[in-house]
Order: C-alpha cells, then sequence, then structure tokens
C-alpha cells in the first residue's frame, strides 16, 4: 500500500477540486463586491455632480433674489437722488440680475419643470426691467409717464414679491430634492456597506471552510500515513513468518528430494533387475495395454521372430500372435480370449497359439497372459510365450 494508490489520488483530486471551488467562490464575492462598489461610487460620483449642481441653482436663485433687492434699492436711490452714478449702479445690478437668470436657465435646461419655473421668473424679471427703464426715462425728464405715476401703478410692489415667491418656491423644491438626495446617498452608503461587509463575511467563511478543508485532509494524511506504517509492520511480520515457513517447508523439501531421489534409485535398480531378469528367460515376454497392443518386448521374441523392439512397438498383438482352439477343435474363436481375461480382471493360462515370423512361417507355442493393474483398474498385461509341446508319434 503506497500514497499513490488509486484511493489516495482520488481523495487528492476531491479535495483540490473542493477548494477550486472555494477559492472561486471567494474570487466571485470578490469581484461582485469591486463590481457593486464601483456601481455605488458611480452613483456617489454622480449624486455629488447632481447636489452640486443643485446647491448651483440654488446659489443662483439666492443670487437672483438679492440682486432683485438690490436692483430695486439702487433704483429707488436714484429716483430720489437722481445723480448719474446711481443710474448707472441701478444698470448694473439689472444687468448682473440677468446674468444669473442666464446661468439659471442653463441649470435648469435638463430639468423641464424647473426650467419652466425660471422662465416665468425670467417674463416676471422681464417685467420689472421693462419697469425701472420706463422709471430711469421718467426720472430723466424724458417723455411719457411721470415717476409718480409709475410707482403709482406698482403700489406695493406686488411683481416683486411674486418673484420672490417663485424664487423661495424653487428654492424650497431644489431643498427638496437635495434632501431625497441625502437619502438616497445615505441608501446607497447603507448598500455599499453591508455589500461590503457580506462580501467579507462571506470570504472569510469561505476561507474558513477552504482552511478546515486542508486541516482535513491533512488529519487523512496522517491517518493513511499511519495505516500504512501498520500495514507495513503487519506485512513485514508476516514475511518473517513465511520465511520462516518457506525455510522450514525448504528443509522439508530437500529431506523429501533425497527420499525421492533414493526412492527412485531404488526404483530404478529394480527396473533394471527386473529388464535383467526378463531379458535372461529363455521364453517370450511382450507387455501389451489394455487395447493389447505392444508397448515391451524381451530379446527372446526379437531372436524367434526376426522383427526388433521398433518394428513392434505400438503394434497389435495380432500382428505376430494368433490365439487358435484346442488340437482337433476348428470351430473359429467367437472372442478374444485375451481382452476377455483382461476385462475380467484373470489370468488366462496355455492357451493354443501361433507366431508368425518376418518371413510368415509360424510357430505354435502356450500363451499365458496376466493382467496388470493400477489401483485395482487393469491397464495392459504381461503376454508370454513358449513354444509348443510336439505331439506324440501318431
Amino acid at each position: 500500500m503506497s500514497t499513490d494508490s488509486p484511493g489516495f489520488v482520488g481523495a487528492d483530486g476531491r479535495t483540490f477540486r473542493r477548494l477550486l471551488v472555494l477559492l472561486l467562490l471567494v474570487l466571485a464575492v470578490l469581484a461582485f463586491v469591486v463590481v457593486e462598489s464601483l456601481r455605488n461610487l458611480d452613483r456617489s460620483i454622480a449624486a455629488s455632480d447632481w447636489v452640486n449642481h443643485t446647491h448651483a441653482v440654488i446659489s443662483e436663485a439666492d443670487a437672483i433674489d438679492a440682486n432683485l433687492a438690490a436692483a430695486e434699492g439702487d433704483l429707488r436711490t436714484y429716483l430720489l437722488t437722481g445723480e448719474q452714478r446711481d443710474r448707472d449702479t441701478c444698470q448694473e445690478t439689472f444687468s448682473d440680475l440677468a446674468g444669473h437668470v442666464d446661468v439659471a436657465k442653463a441649470l435648469t435646461r435638463a430639468a423641464p419643470t424647473q426650467y419652466q419655473q425660471v422662465l416665468q421668473i425670467e417674463s416676471l424679471l422681464a417685467q420689472r426691467a421693462s419697469l425701472a427703464r420706463e422709471l430711469l426715462r421718467a426720472r430723466a425728464g424724458g417723455p411719457g409717464p411721470t415717476v409718480a405715476g409709475l410707482l403709482a401703478g406698482d403700489a406695493g410692489g406686488a411683481a416683486a414679491h411674486e418673484i420672490s415667491r417663485r424664487l423661495l418656491a424653487l428654492k424650497d423644491e431644489q431643498n427638496e430634492l437635495l434632501a431625497a438626495r441625502d437619502t438616497a446617498a445615505y441608501l446607497q452608503a447603507q448598500t455599499t456597506r453591508w455589500t461590503v461587509l457580506t462580501g467579507t463575511g462571506l470570504d472569510i467563511l469561505l476561507l474558513v471552510a477552504a482552511a478546515w478543508l486542508i486541516r482535513d485532509d491533512l488529519a487523512a494524511r496522517r491517518r493513511a500515513a499511519a495505516a500504512l506504517q501498520e500495514a507495513n509492520d503487519r506485512l513485514e511480520t508476516r514475511v518473517r513468518e513465511r520465511t520462516a515457513e518457506l525455510a522450514a517447508i525448504n528443509a522439508q523439501l530437500v529431506a523429501q528430494n533425497l527420499e525421492d531421489r533414493w526412492s527412485h534409485q531404488a526404483l530404478e535398480h529394480q527396473l533394471r533387475y527386473s529388464q535383467l531378469i526378463i531379458n535372461s528367460i529363455s521364453d517370450l515376454v511382450l507387455v501389451v495395454t489394455k487395447a493389447l497392443n505392444i508397448s515391451r518386448l524381451n530379446p527372446a521374441v526379437t531372436r524367434l521372430t526376426g522383427l526388433t523392439a521398433a518394428d513392434l512397438v505400438d503394434q497389435p498383438l495380432a500382428r505376430i500372435v494368433r490365439l487358435t482352439r484346442e488340437r482337433g477343435d476348428t470351430a473359429p474363436l467367437r472372442f478374444d480370449p485375451i481382452a476377455q481375461a483382461f476385462a475380467d480382471g484373470r489370468d488366462l493360462r496355455s492357451h493354443p497359439a501361433i507366431l508368425t515370423d518376418h518371413l510368415g512361417r509360424t510357430t505354435p507355442v502356450r500363451l499365458d497372459a496376466f493382467p496388470l493393474r493400477d489401483r485395482d483398474k487393469v491397464v495392459g498385461g504381461v503376454i508370454i510365450l513358449q513354444p509348443a509341446a510336439a505331439p506324440p508319434p501318431g
């Protein structure tokens, strides 16, 4: 067992994939936090620009109101003094007032409702400017209505009050928009704060999970290493035990080999002695299989038939030996007595037969057959042929 086994490789692969998923989630959360923060930053910048724009509109409304009051005061001063310096100051103040109106129109051009309010204020201011020009001409002694008549027509300064009211309404509306924008900016700040805090918390949790996975993987590796060491120790113990068993078995095999060698040698001696005995017998001896094929023969067969062992081995016994009946019995044999004897597991003794040599000459013989057994099963037999006794003279 080793750490390169498929089980360890699979565990490493699963841990790596889990860590990769956690890191990808951390990166995804970071990316989301960054994107949301940038979007909120863009909204904050836009809100800041809008707030500056709103403050500019309010500032221009205040400037218009202040310049209108100053222009009214300069006009009355000139009407009282009639001096050219006061006239120039009045005209310059009305010119500045027109400039502030143009700036207010430019600032509110993108907001139709506010732009219409500024146009209405501009129309009222144009009426005031027209009245001021008539008053200036009347004070200078020009043709037309008198100063007293013009002032009587503007009794109470209703137009100026209307302009101030409209300017106040415009400023109130801008202040309400500022309040709404402040609320929206606060909500955006809160959203940004919660987004950052939530993203940071999620990243911390994911990193804690990654650390736990790493710790769990290290613990699993330590357990696997301990199990591997224990397995190695058991394996070494088993190897030692098996080595001792093999040594004992080897010693036993050596002794058995010696015994087998001695047995083989004794068997070879016995077979050699048996072969010598068989070869020394003058009778013809043939060893046959259960199918009555010749498997071995002694030299007496070769001497009498002129056929060698190479000619007769694996050949049927019937090639050289033919069983006959007793003298004077000419009826044919209905079965093979040797095969029947082997099938019955019994001996066949002194059965008449005829031996044929390599030239076709025949010799009457007496046949003895002895079955060979292996575990009570006939596997072949031994055939012994003896020359038949000559018949007595007639």
